[in-house]
């Protein structure tokens, strides 16, 4: 009983911060929707973009993982996060310094503004929606799998469409506004239940050098043996890492007020780090005193469940809840956005705002429906979607560094990088356990950079947004592109 009242009275405290987070505004413009007018603090940021990396698979994923398959897997998830870290922090300012230039809000606008050429923000949207479409319904599982080992009685359904209708309502308020703000409240909730627990388990079991001996004497292995492993866990922490950088931060990058914003949010962005040894520890425990789980996903929980008061429970719970219906809700916010300003042509942009929520509602659905009928549906799309969202990293390292990249070429790696990932994962291909998500990015580079310099034709290149002083540029065949002037002293720091 008190595990339901923690847990309803958190979510109703949700709703009233999103509703203040509007601020008495009664009408909000799409920039403000989107972007939160590209105003966010530190602060705000901080929470926002972190809540993007730590989800509910963090919490039932992390621990999970180790249960089920051993250390390899722990280490791939720390070191793909660590990776990310300095590689956001030279990369981030740059998404926000395109942004600001072009007025961008969405991916695909980058490329719109910076190349002036529709098929590549189409070849851009597609890719970018087809790989984003089945992270909804990820947490949606997610969900599911918390709330029901922390023992609510709700069904599968009940429990989609009580999370499906707080994102929507979350969103609808102050667009992105009201998950940056719900965000404070979920990352102390989610860092302190995952700190308690991993204390309380130390206490349980009088110190960590103790636990491992115990999960020696079951046989368990605590570090990485096989040589492919290594191979495999290396290559797919890098893939990871860049791919999360480059296509799922963006939305959250892009509501910073300032370049050195960003900059500083990188630089403190590392700290949650320290929330790891506690899963770690949390994950052992369970393999030793809870053996045999039916579902290795509730090894976090169960610990909960076994070592908790039932208010610290409730607080578990709200913060599983919270972690994932808000990453729910910036995804499902980035897809109309994409929709309405990529897709569909036209929309003018006093009328975004009602498109993105129309956008949303019918994507937060069909997730429902497939979440709920079909799980498996999407199953596939999900595992490659990290090698999805890796293909667009050789065409804006050419939006920041590269001259000599042309659209044509990057449309052209885009399909060839796909298309290996693809039918690598389909024919279950193995190249010396090399991640897949690595070598079709390589393919993807080298067809960029050939059919770029190949087959250049009369298009007039586009200066990188990292370079010095810029001139106005315009395609010989193509609208004019509307450049700013690049003024270094102008330009944020």
């Amino acid at each position: 009983m008190m595990t339901t009242v923690v847990f309803v009275s958190i979510l109703l405290l949700t709703l009233i911060i999103a509703l203040s987070s509007r601020s008495g505004k009664e009408v909000m413009n799409v920039e403000e929707y989107l972007v939160g007018g590209r105003s966010f603090s530190g602060m705000i940021l901080f929470f926002l973009a972190v809540g993007e990396v730590y989800s509910i698979g963090t919490m039932i994923g992390f621990p999970g993982g180790i249960y089920a398959m051993g250390p390899s897997y722990g280490i791939w998830f720390l070191a793909y996060i660590l990776l990310a870290y300095p590689v956001g922090y030279y990369i981030a300012p740059l998404i926000w310094r395109a942004g600001k230039k072009y007025g961008a809000m969405t991916l695909p606008d980058i490329f719109k503004g910076h190349y002036a050429h529709r098929g590549l923000e189409l070849i851009i949207t597609l890719a970018f929606l087809i790989f984003l479409i089945p992270w909804a319904q990820l947490q949606f599982q997610g969900l599911i799998v918390a709330l029901s080992a922390l023992g609510f009685n709700l069904s599968p359904t009940v429990a989609v469409l009580i999370s499906g209708a707080l994102a929507y309502i979350y969103i609808s308020i102050s667009g992105v506004k009201a998950p940056a703000m719900i965000s404070i409240v979920k990352d102390i909730l989610m860092f302190g239940a995952i700190v308690v627990v991993g204390i309380v388990v130390v206490m349980k079991v009088g110190s960590v050098s103790h636990l491992f001996e115990l999960v020696k004497a079951k046989g368990a292995s605590i570090t990485i043996d096989k040589p492919t492993d290594v191979v495999y866990t290396v290559t797919t922490s890098f893939v990871q890492a860049i791919a999360f950088n480059f296509a799922l931060i963006v939305a959250a990058v892009m509501t910073a007020k300032s370049e050195a914003t960003v900059k500083k949010t990188q630089r403190f962005m590392p700290l949650y780090m320290l929330m790891y040894p506690f899963l770690v520890v949390t994950a052992y425990y369970a393999l030793v005193a809870l053996p045999n789980l039916e579902q290795p996903n509730n090894s976090f929980i169960a610990t909960s469940l076994a070592l908790l008061p039932s208010w610290l429970v409730g607080l578990v719970a709200a913060g599983a809840a919270l972690s994932g219906i808000l990453v729910l809700s910036v995804i499902s916010l980035s897809l109309g956005a994409v929709v309405s300003r990529n897709l569909v042509r036209n929309i003018p942009e006093r009328s975004q705002k009602k498109w993105v929520q129309i956008f949303v509602l019918i994507y937060l659905l069909i997730s429902m429906f497939i979440t709920i009928y079909v799980p498996q549906l999407m199953l596939n799309i999900i595992e490659m979607a990290y090698y999805g969202f890796a293909q667009f990293v050789p065409g804006l390292l050419s939006v920041f560094f590269f001259r000599k990249m042309t659209p044509t070429g990057i449309i052209s790696g885009v399909v060839a990088g796909t298309a290996t990932a693809v039918l690598m994962h389909i024919n279950h291909m193995n190249v010396f356990s090399i991640n897949i998500g690595l070598i079709s990015l390589i393919v993807n580079f080298i067809v960029t950079y050939a059919v770029s310099i190949g087959f250049k034709g009369n298009y007039q290149l586009v200066s990188p947004i990292a370079g010095g002083k810029r001139k106005k540029d315009t395609p010989v065949n193509g609208p004019t592109i509307a450049l700013m002037q690049a003024d270094e002293s102008k330009r944020p720091s």
